[in-house]
């Protein structure tokens, strides 16, 4: 008698997803609907969520760029509990006395930018270009009505209500910052190790080395920024005040300190303002402007930023414009600004792990 086994069984005849075999094709068809239901729910809870998100990565940011102080403070041989406390102290400090000094400066400069600018319409119409687009279309008599009318600013925030709104906001999510930014500063180290538990112990080194240097590089990336930021507005402080222009340098100097964080294109916003209200004031001056933004940049993009920059992110000039161009496009100047050390970190995943795993096969 003929016992030989048949055929085995093709454990490919099967294709459906493990599961879902034995199951009718309507209760299966049901159970792919009801979890591509639930994924878009999840996913607009996601997006309902996203200011929030947006504040917590921001503080997650800002407590990176703190922490190498943390640090350089315990390495002096003070406690963590105590170098945080210091850090936070002065953080809030150095915050609070910014904006009550900085503050009614600004706010006085920008209402002398405002009075100032119908001025700056009439001496546009000496140009004779100009004065034949206005003698046609009204432009700069337009202009001047919309700007002094106050319609702008009703547009902007939807009148007084929205004003206030908007500053109530803004207020409500600066507190939020420094609260989150203050409670990650004090809980990195543990969040961070617990974080790597999570990995297997036979790679968890390897986590924890590549964890490591991502957030040093971040954390240096942010300080990296406010000092490159700093070192613009400092001389764009000192230089307009030597051209005489000081009754609006504090203002167009906090003005580009603020925009030279936004990665490519901060720098020359900055100096596209600053050199249009100069010249509205005095040709010279606003000449003057333009060269000395042009030789600071040249001195910032070769010599302050990579100096700076060297020891936090390691990201070619390419992989730099890509990922902030699609930060901004995904976030805005949020995610312009959070793209780079983002950008930093993936990149340093794939060398240290993906193209690592490849050159061993």
């Amino acid at each position: 008698m003929d016992t030989a086994p048949g055929p085995a069984p093709d454990p490919h005849a099967d294709r459906r997803p493990r599961g879902t075999r034995g199951r009718s094709p309507f209760v299966t068809g049901f159970l792919l609907s009801a979890g591509a239901l639930l994924a878009y729910w999840f996913g607009g809870l996601i997006l309902q969520a996203g200011s929030v998100l947006i504040l917590i990565v921001v503080s997650l940011f800002i407590a990176f760029g703190l922490n190498p102080v943390v640090r350089w403070l315990v390495n002096r041989g003070i406690r963590r509990s105590y170098s945080v406390l210091i850090v936070a102290l002065g953080f809030v400090a150095a915050l609070a006395l910014f904006v009550l000094a900085i503050a009614p400066v600004v706010a006085d400069q920008i209402a002398a930018l405002t009075d100032s600018a119908p001025g700056w319409f009439d001496q546009l119409q000496h140009n004779r270009q100009i004065q034949r687009w206005d003698d046609q279309y009204e432009i700069i008599e337009k202009a001047r009505d919309y700007v002094t009318s106050g319609d702008l600013t009703q547009q902007l925030f939807g009148g007084v209500l929205g004003v206030g709104l908007a500053i109530l906001a803004a207020v409500g999510n600066v507190f939020v910052v420094i609260v989150l930014t203050l409670y990650f500063l004090a809980s990195l180290d543990r969040v961070k190790h617990g974080l790597y538990r999570l990995a297997p112990a036979s790679r968890r080194a390897q986590v924890e080395s590549l964890g490591d240097r991502i957030l040093e590089g971040i954390g240096g990336y942010v300080s990296g920024a406010f000092v490159v930021a700093l070192c613009a507005g400092m001389s764009t402080l000192i230089f307009l005040f030597i051209v005489g222009l000081g009754q609006y340098a504090v203002a167009l100097a906090v003005v580009v300190a603020l925009l030279d964080v936004i990665p490519m294109i901060g720098a020359t916003l900055g100096a596209v303002v600053v050199s249009a209200i100069a010249l509205a004031t005095d040709v010279h001056i606003g000449i003057a402007c333009i060269i000395f933004f042009v030789i600071y940049q040249q001195l910032e993009n070769y010599l302050i930023y990579p100096r700076v920059m060297s020891k936090s992110v390691d990201i070619p000039g390419s992989m730099t414009v890509i990922a902030a161009l699609i930060g901004a496009s995904l976030l805005g100047v949020i995610g312009a600004l959070l793209a780079i050390p983002t950008a930093a970190a993936i990149l340093l995943l794939v060398r240290e792990v993906f193209i690592a795993k490849q050159d061993t096969r």
